[in-house]
């Protein structure tokens, strides 16, 4: 039987002016103080970047409030639905950056906005010196992705200000038109501007990301899951759930789509396997991990999915 779907998913962000953002982080702490909402929300003086999930009246409640304010009337909220929260706990807070980047992009002068079904379209067209580029990490690379798209080679991506200028001696930035997404949007608002402060002419953003692709286009496209920051881990894009798994058990390469962080608590690796290796290693990424002391019990058929370990300090550790 389907559990109710009684709690809204709801990411957004906008960047937008906030001259006093510890104000605004405490404004949203004594609002949230009240209601059944948790979340990961970051503020500073160029906007908000938020993930939440609330109960429908609370999450609607919340939507209402932040239109009400100038600031963030134009927030476009991309909402799912669960049958439970997502988030731990309520986490407000101020942060300098809210994409770590550590270069002077300035949003307003960022791609130019692709609805997801002028995003199709192109894709359909199949046109020439076209670069569909994936500004997502290694781990949400690997469960999805769409059909085409390379991901620049980087541990972190904090260096893709490094990676733009090699960009150039492989690509012609006059000609290359730059197709470019990420999960919700936020990344390639800046990431977009500094590709053409590096000089690439043509390049387009997905608006709303992947998140709202799959809501307004569906799989069309799309290979694998999506990868969410939350208890979820990985999602299907759209109702229809019908894209292929892409991803694979680290062990025995078995098509899995599951993500596990290891159960050695002085590792925690995130790792994907598939069921049957998830229990012979007891949720370890190798074999040597098995041997720690210091290992959380795997607890087999507890979860439809496994949840992301929130606090060390909680976990049920094995008996030695």
């Amino acid at each position: 039987m389907d559990q109710e779907k009684n709690y809204y998913v709801i990411a957004f962000y906008i960047f937008t002016p906030i001259d006093d953002p510890h104000r605004e982080v405490a404004r949203h702490q004594a609002f949230f103080a009240t209601r059944d909402i948790c979340s990961r929300i970051y503020i500073s003086e160029q906007g908000i970047n938020g993930q939440m999930s609330a109960s429908k009246e609370h999450g609607l409640e919340y939507m209402d409030w932040m239109r009400e304010d100038d600031r963030f009337k134009d927030i476009d909220f991309k909402c799912h639905t669960h049958h439970e929260q997502v988030f731990p706990r309520s986490t407000v807070k101020y942060r300098k950056q809210l994409v770590a980047l550590d270069h002077n992009a300035d949003p307003s002068k960022g791609g130019e906005h692709l609805s997801p079904e002028e995003w199709k379209q192109m894709l359909d067209e199949k046109k020439e010196n076209i670069l569909l580029l994936d500004v997502r990490n290694d781990y949400e690379w690997k469960v999805g992705h769409f059909e085409g798209a390379v991901k620049p080679d980087l541990d972190i991506f904090r260096k893709f200000p490094e990676y733009a200028k090699e960009l150039k001696k492989t690509h012609d930035p006059k000609n290359t038109k730059v197709m470019m997404y990420c999960t919700g949007g936020i990344r390639c608002e800046l990431y977009s501007s500094l590709m053409k402060d590096e000089g690439f002419e043509t390049v387009y953003q997905l608006n709303g990301g992947v998140i709202k692709y799959g809501q307004e286009v569906g799989e069309s496209k799309w290979l694998g899951k999506l990868f969410v920051f939350d208890d979820r881990v990985t999602i299907p894009i759209a109702e229809e759930n019908k894209a292929p798994v892409i991803s694979s058990c680290k062990y025995c390469d078995a098509p899995s789509d599951t993500y596990y962080n290891c159960a050695n608590m002085d590792c925690n690796n995130l790792f994907l396997a598939c069921p049957s290796c998830a229990e012979k290693f007891e949720g370890c990424c190798q074999a040597e991990c098995q041997c720690s002391t210091r290992r959380r019990a795997f607890l087999l058929g507890k979860e439809e999915k496994p949840k992301p370990f929130k606090k060390k300090h909680l976990s049920v550790m094995v008996k030695t």
